[in-house]
């Protein structure tokens, strides 16, 4: 790893090939991609290894799975995790680290994206609503002030990797918050833009998929 790597980026990846290029194109020389593959059938892979960005090939299937397996490659001091989907701008990233510099470093900490829609193609009504009902029973169970359990997060790494995070579906950013509340950790909430994402979403893209990751979630929230 370069000395001067800040923080590794795991890109949680299924068939991105679309959006991957300007992703990571707009990432700062400061932070290493790292693509965490989860099955792609197209040019993700390919992509990724021509520009020299390491590239972790998750077997088990699951946004929590590539997510828990970038993590684990994780060698920087912080660690970021963004969707491939070019919903979220690698720039935003400097806005996650300037929160996370301006906090005591008494204890870890978590920085979590606030996505703020740039149109309504970005995020459809009906997701918005759903996610601000998620994020206010997250509110209720931690005494976090977050409005949204977004895809754009940055943490310390190292603490991040002992969390013991379990869920390996869409419940895991919401078991990150849970478990890092739990664990007496900073969290706080930093607005970013979000972006009409390449390609249709593959776990809410489809009424199946808005629904496991309903289930997802509430699963986490139950336990």
């Amino acid at each position: 790893m370069s000395a001067n790597v800040a923080v590794d980026v795991v890109l949680p990846c299924l068939d991105e090939a679309r959006a991957l290029p300007w992703v990571l194109d707009r990432m700062p020389a400061w932070a290493r991609p790292i693509v965490a593959d989860n099955g792609s059938s197209d040019d993700s892979v390919g992509i990724a290894r021509a520009r020299g960005v390491e590239v972790v090939e998750v077997v088990q299937r699951g946004y929590g799975a590539a997510c828990h397996a970038g993590l684990l490659r994780a060698t920087a001091p912080l660690v970021a995790f963004m969707d491939a989907d070019a919903s979220l701008d690698p720039r935003s990233l400097g806005d996650l680290m300037a929160v996370h510099e301006s906090a005591p470093a008494a204890r870890p900490h978590l920085v979590v994206g606030a996505r703020e829609p740039v149109s309504r193609e970005a995020w459809p009504l009906r997701l918005r609503v759903a996610n601000r009902v998620l994020a206010r029973r997250v509110r209720r169970s931690t005494g976090t002030e977050l409005v949204d359990i977004g895809p754009l997060r940055l943490a310390d790494t190292i603490p991040l990797q002992r969390l013991a995070i379990q869920d390996r579906r869409s419940g895991y950013p919401v078991e990150t918050v849970l478990r890092a509340a739990r664990a007496g950790w900073t969290i706080t909430g930093v607005p970013v833009p979000y972006l009409a994402r390449a390609g249709r979403s593959k776990v809410t893209g489809t009424w199946l998929g808005a629904a496991r990751a309903v289930h997802d979630t509430q699963r986490v929230l139950g336990a």
